[in-house]
């Protein structure tokens, strides 16, 4: 079986820029924002109210755990991608159905919250929290599925670039915000507001289209087998035949069916997915404590690691979503991978200048605008890699991969820092990036070989 192709065809500049014109990228912007106002709030934005009622500290640390709920959604991610809901699904589609229908179990369970005293029905707030977050994660991965199978390839650096933009525009509104807008209307008056602001989604996907989407052949080939079970276990009670019936379709179809799909290419992939982000998040926990240590002030950090950082975010993505169209996905996937590693650098070299403002800026643009460049461009590529008939169950398993090896040589970076210092911490944290590099130019030479 021919593998597919993971490269874009070049554009001109001026198509490059209308990308963002297309209607369906300009329905991103607002998915984006729905996407992004609930996380905040059942995170620090929470912790703050509970610090104020007089929750106990050890309570408001057992808080942290709803967000695990974000990194496990890649188990009922199948559901997600198989079951049509009742009613919903027929009038609004399998994609649409399930984001308006997570968009209200947020809503819902944020009047929930602004209902309940913290002080008195501690673990009611727990529940509704829970609830919001678990709705919120639903919502994360309807929102992936609809926007890969809303427009082509060449369009996902834009989309990815626009999600970004909105969604940290509403985690600013979910948590500066809020906390600014409790002073005027309370805090059960400001979780009202935010659930009122969750109607900017839903009406979103009221007025958006259901992407139409081909079954592919190889799907139906693979799912025969799940009926091909059910033939030959008359023997086993009919719910458990269903049940393994079931996940067959939901589970192991998918697995099988990106193998089949890339082949021993495969491998390679999933290896860039797991190793593309391991130089920034490995050192992402250790940055607060060298802003503190070398001399910065709170204010400093925030002003312009957080704000100024985050809006060089979202034109670094901006620009991935112009520059791939224009040359190419893997050539800016490969870009990206250079210049996450290499930013890298300009920590090290802050940390020989020491605290000076200007060292500072030139070091939050450099990373902040790659990392931005960087992730369109890999959520783009990751994109193109799913199966239209189990997009939102591969795409979840790719966004955890993203993540969890960063997360695991991250829990060393403290050790690095402590034995070497925080010099040599970031030039080791920008050769954590070198296999990435290597892997994404293997593939690009793995293609070009093909092509001859």
């Amino acid at each position: 079986m021919s593998e597919p192709s993971t490269e874009t065809p070049r554009r001109s500049w001026r198509e490059s820029l209308s990308v963002y014109l297309h209607p369906r990228v300009a329905s991103m912007a607002f998915l984006g924002f729905s996407a992004g106002i609930p996380y905040m709030l059942v995170f620090s934005t929470l912790s703050a109210w509970l610090n104020e009622a007089g929750v106990a500290k050890a309570s408001i640390g057992f808080f942290s755990w709803i967000g695990i709920t974000y990194s496990i959604k890649f188990f009922w991610a199948p559901v997600v991608d198989r079951v049509r809901l009742p009613l919903l699904g027929a009038l609004l589609g399998r994609r649409r159905s399930w984001m308006l229908l997570a968009q209200v179990g947020i809503a819902g369970g944020l009047v929930g919250m602004a209902m309940t005293d913290p002080s008195d029905s501690l673990m009611q707030m727990a529940l509704l929290a829970l609830l919001v977050a678990f709705s919120s994660a639903t919502q994360d991965v309807s929102i992936d599925a609809w926007r890969i199978e809303a427009v082509s390839v060449e369009r996902q650096a834009a989309m990815s670039a626009t999600y970004v933009f909105s969604y940290r525009m509403a985690v600013l509104v979910a948590s500066a915000g809020a906390l600014h807008m409790v002073s005027f209307v309370t805090w059960p008056g400001t979780y009202i507001v935010m659930a009122l602001l969750m109607g900017i989604g839903m009406i979103t996907v009221l007025l958006s289209s259901e992407p139409e989407v081909e079954r592919h052949s190889d799907a139906a080939s693979l799912e025969q087998r799940a009926q091909d079970y059910l033939a030959r276990s008359a023997h086993v009670p009919r719910p458990i035949r269903h049940a393994v019936a079931w996940l067959i379709g939901a589970v192991v179809c998918p697995f099988v069916d990106f193998i089949q799909r890339y082949g021993a290419q495969a491998v390679l992939l999933l290896l860039i997915v797991g190793a593309f982000r391991i130089t920034d998040i490995s050192m992402a926990s250790m940055a607060m404590p060298f802003y503190l240590d070398i001399g910065f002030t709170r204010g400093e950090i925030a002003n312009i690691t957080s704000i100024y950082g985050a809006l060089m975010t979202v034109v670094g993505g901006l620009a991935g979503g112009i520059l791939v169209p224009r040359f190419g996905l893997l050539r800016i996937l490969a870009a990206g991978a250079i210049l996450a590693a290499a930013t890298n650098l300009l920590y090290s070299a802050t940390a020989l200048v020491g605290p000076e403002l200007w060292m500072l800026v030139i070091t939050i643009s450099g990373e902040n605008f790659c990392g931005g460049l960087a992730m369109a461009a890999l959520i783009a590529w990751m994109s193109s890699l799913v199966s239209s008939r189990y997009t939102a169950t591969q795409y979840a398993l790719f966004s955890s991969l993203m993540t969890l090896p960063g997360k695991v040589i991250g829990g060393f970076s403290g050790i690095v820092v402590e034995q070497y210092g925080f010099f040599w911490f970031f030039i080791y944290a920008g050769l954590l990036g070198v296999p990435a590099i290597v892997l994404i130019f293997w593939l690009m030479h793995r293609n070009r070989t093909r092509s001859i």
